[in-house]
């Protein structure tokens, strides 16, 4: 299926760029690592929807979701 010309994959690419660009532009350090952390999961999708799988995407961007998770909820500065 297709929009505009694009497929929905490419869509949740896009999506997951896009969130994780805009992680970058918050002054919050919490804000950066929520929204990046979104943006982490998006693109975890996006390596799944990918044909084949692209694990290079799905692991780094597993690891990245873990860091910011250890960060927020368990590293007290």
């Amino acid at each position: 299926m297709d929009v505009f010309g694009i497929s929905i994959t490419e869509w949740v690419g896009y999506l997951a760029m896009t969130t994780v660009l805009i992680s970058f532009l918050m002054k919050s350090v919490v804000k950066l690592r929520l929204v990046n952390s979104l943006g982490c999961l998006v693109f975890v999708l996006y390596g799944f929807l990918l044909e084949p799988i692209s694990k290079p995407i799905i692991i780094t961007n597993t690891i990245i979701f873990g860091i910011n998770i250890y960060y927020l909820f368990f590293k007290k500065n």
